[in-house]
């Protein structure tokens, strides 16, 4: 037990220091690593939505997936499983990514913006740990989208392959027709994969260091067992406490290096206040019931979205079909313009969070073994 606190309390830590790093050397303020804004920018990269400012294939993401990979072959924990209510869990993966955007950030961008003097993350994390709470109420009557079965390793390698192939997208995107102008009207490339010229998807850190980032998170995710909403969710059901230290070693990480990076260098990364903040907004309401709907469907799809890609890179094609779906629900989010912006929430973003718990309800009853 000492071992496992000790690697999910490095864990975050580890996830913490980068979330400061990368956002000191390009990323958007308070994003250095968000699943759901990274997962959108993939999203937008390879054409599922036309939102401009949020278009790049995030290195993060293809890391924190090999990293898994990587990890769990060297320890021997590399599962290849899957075949469990498939198109649920991908179902579940949009609905949480659509809570996601109308918060603007998943649970670990959560913490990253409250460590960033971001007050309006408190009712984020209110909402985060009232839906994980009823979650928790289906578990214990009887929730259960079924038994992964083990599958063929060549299945389960498919999903990395993916990350490899849009890595290589990533790098050889802009020599595709190299005797065209590398931009087109609008600052699109001439590619298959567009990226921003400008918004946060034009505000990146190097390649090389945002992926070497990815591979040690997904590594080190892996290994400590990492995942915000199991934290909760455990305290809940067993009263185990050990997965909630790496919660608060991220927090505690990022906030001492936000207040050096800002009093000590004048990087501008803490603010205290609800109002100012960098791509956010402070409709409280909003933000509660979108990370309401993160929580509910993190507890039912089994863990929160940087668990779901580091499961996906130990194979399990369960996860990574809920990351799938987290990628599809960025273009419909914001092809249906149900995505919140730092001007506030729309009527769709309204109407599809209600959608989305009432979604999350009848998946939770219509599988309840008892």
């Amino acid at each position: 037990m000492r071992k496992e606190v000790l690697l999910v309390i490095i864990a975050g830590a580890v996830v913490g220091l980068f979330g400061v790093i990368l956002v000191v050397t390009g990323n958007p303020v308070n994003m250095g690593f968000c699943i759901a804004c990274f997962e959108r920018d993939i999203a937008g990269a390879i054409g599922l939505h036309r939102a401009g400012v949020v278009q790049y294939i995030r290195p993060e993401i293809l890391g924190i997936v090999l990293g898994a990979l990587i990890a769990s072959l060297a320890f021997r924990e590399f599962r290849p499983e899957g075949g469990s209510a498939p198109i649920q869990r991908f179902l579940l993966g949009m609905v949480v990514m659509v809570g996601a955007l109308l918060f603007l950030g998943c649970p670990l961008r959560m913490v990253l913006r409250l460590a960033g003097g971001d007050l309006n993350a408190i009712l984020a994390m209110l909402g985060f740990v009232a839906g994980i709470y009823a979650g928790v109420l289906f578990l214990k009557a009887g929730f259960n989208l079924g038994r992964a079965e083990k599958q063929k390793t060549a299945n389960a390698l498919v999903f990395p392959a993916v990350m490899v192939v849009l890595l290589i997208l990533l790098i050889a995107a802009p020599a595709f027709n190299p005797k065209v102008p590398p931009l087109v009207e609008g600052g699109r490339p001439n590619s298959p994969v567009f990226f921003s010229i400008e918004g946060p998807g034009a505000m990146f850190a190097p390649v090389a260091l945002a992926l070497v980032a990815g591979l040690i998170v997904g590594f080190i995710s892996q290994r400590g067992r990492l995942c915000l909403m199991g934290g909760t969710r455990d305290m809940m059901l067993i009263g185990s406490s050990h997965l909630l230290k790496g919660f608060i070693a991220i927090f505690v990480v990022a906030l001492v290096g936000n207040i050096i990076a800002t009093y000590a260098f004048g990087q501008s990364l803490f603010n205290v206040g609800f109002t100012g903040q960098p791509v956010a907004h402070n409709w409280h309401v909003w933000n509660f019931l979108g990370m309401s709907l993160v929580g509910l469907g993190s507890v039912l799809v089994g863990g929160c979205p940087l668990r779901q890609l580091v499961l996906a890179g130990r194979g399990n094609s369960d996860s990574a079909i809920s990351v799938a779906g987290m990628i599809v629900g960025a273009g419909v989010a914001h092809n249906f313009m149900t995505a919140a912006s730092p001007k506030g929430v729309g009527t769709w973003g309204i109407v599809a969070v209600f959608v989305g718990l009432g979604t999350c309800v009848i998946i939770g009853f219509t599988n309840l073994e008892r």
